[in-house]
């Protein structure tokens, strides 16, 4: 029986996964489940299935338990995400969905974007504007609250009983951290929230053991560590954290495809209007962002089961002028909420492979659209997760521009191996580097079919 497993749970806005893996990075199992959001009842919202992904959780560690010796356990989530929970330890509110429309939260006063690098979005992808809502909304419950635990720390704390803070999710796009001086904002002073939040804890910490009651439900050993956790998309830095590699940017893929400049990869000012943000670290240090939907906008373009396409219904798409203009989601992105609606220019796609071909295209572009916005076009870009899958992406944007270095990962979820590494981190346990550089491909007229795509836009 391995002795060094270490059990990873990754919640992603789409899916959950559990992933098990030896002391050597490699992968012995996983399983994985929709996210489900519940609908509201008798005047609630929508919020998160933590129940079903619970059990759920605690029958797979079950199975996962008789094949390995766990040691650790790694939780990493989606952000925009927090429970409010009260001294007896139970939920005070359902999880909310950060998609859920928030109209009466916009009359709270948000920080300055030069304090928090955190720009104004839709619903409630700024967790502040999520805690003033409920706080309003729902005071009686909200004056309950005992711990604010972000979502990663939420589920550490639910397998060990200890509540931490963690930066890297205070620091994405909440409102509630100010980057440049280590600390709350001033949204958290003004409403007294502080106390609220527990001791901040780094990522890589291990809060404790889990609990005996857990240990003998799933047959875990009663020493199995729970680690603190990671915001997702910082989980997929954490690997290039330990790499000298000069400027470079990381491209983490999945519902969101978020651009991270590492190193001073990013030359221009960041603009709040673009959706450019900071995100922190697990280190505290803030690193330039830019983001959009991607994986969801490239599931309303290619439909739910995308089709197998190659290069001739790529060509076919260029050739023709068929582009897919944004945005095709309501959440975040340089697009968003500016009046648009994603539609189609030019000849239909007359074919599922088509369809999937455009959409491919069209995440391509944003992609470089937002490189080029951050002003990180000319540094190295690493491609990690989903559409790590697609064979044309990374060729692709690398065909965009000249001389531009692309990277795939061999690993479809940074997410799950920056998580693996946290278990390590104090000895810096890294891992070898697994991204390949690819050959750009141009298909003809692809740099022409940019500049149009450009020029509609505008």
């Amino acid at each position: 029986m391995t002795t060094d497993a270490t059990l990873v749970l990754d919640i992603g806005k789409t899916n959950c996964k559990l992933t098990l893996i030896d002391g050597q990075g490699l992968t012995l199992a996983e399983r994985r489940r929709p996210n489900r959001v519940l609908l509201p009842q008798d005047g609630g919202y929508p919020h998160h299935d933590c129940e079903g992904i619970w059990q759920w959780m605690l029958e797979v560690l079950g199975e996962f338990a008789r094949a390995a010796r766990i040691g650790a356990i790694v939780p990493v989530t989606h952000g925009a995400t927090a429970a409010l929970v009260d001294e007896a330890g139970a939920l005070v509110l359902p999880i909310l969905d950060y998609e859920y429309p928030l109209a009466e939260a916009a009359a709270v006063p948000r920080p300055p974007f030069a304090e928090t690098c955190s720009p104004a979005l839709p619903a409630g992808l700024n967790l502040g504007r999520q805690l003033s809502w409920l706080a309003r909304r729902f005071p009686t419950q909200f004056a309950r609250t005992h711990s604010i635990l972000l979502y990663p720390q939420y589920w550490a704390w639910r397998l060990c009983g200890v509540a931490a803070s963690e930066v890297s999710s205070l620091g994405c796009h909440t409102d509630l951290w100010n980057p440049a001086a280590g600390d709350y904002s001033s949204l958290v002073e003004r409403q007294g929230w502080r106390a609220l939040f527990p001791p901040r804890r780094e990522a890589w910490a291990r809060l404790g053991s889990i609990l005996p009651e857990l240990a003998a439900v799933t047959g875990l050993p009663a020493d199995c560590q729970v680690v603190c956790g990671v915001h997702d998309s910082n989980a997929s830095l954490l690997r290039h954290l330990l790499e000298a590699g000069g400027p470079r940017t990381v491209l983490s893929t999945g519902t969101w495809v978020i651009a991270a400049a590492l190193d001073g990869a990013a030359t221009k000012a960041l603009i709040e209007a673009q959706d450019m943000l900071a995100n922190s670290d697990v280190l505290g240090r803030p690193v330039p962002c830019m983001r959009f939907m991607g994986g969801r906008e490239f599931g309303v373009i290619a439909g739910a089961t995308p089709a197998p396409f190659g290069a001739a219904e790529l060509q076919q798409l260029i050739a023709q002028r068929t582009w897919a203009l944004p945005c095709f989601a309501e959440a975040g992105g340089p697009f968003a909420g500016k009046g648009r609606s994603g539609h189609i220019v030019g000849p239909a796609p007359q074919s599922p492979a088509e369809q999937a071909a455009l959409a491919t295209l069209y995440v391509v572009l944003m992609s470089d659209y937002c490189l080029q916005a951050l002003g990180a076009e000319a540094a190295p870009v690493v491609v990690e997760g989903a559409f790590t899958a697609n064979p044309f992406f990374g060729p692709l944007l690398a065909g965009l521009r000249e001389g531009r270095e692309v990277m795939v990962s061999d690993d479809s979820s940074g997410t799950t191996c920056g998580a693996w590494l946290l278990q390590g981190w104090q000895t810096r346990h890294t891992l070898a580097a697994a991204a390949l550089a690819v050959a750009a491909f141009r298909p003809e007229g692809w740099q022409a079919y940019r500049d149009e795509w450009l020029a509609q836009l505008a």
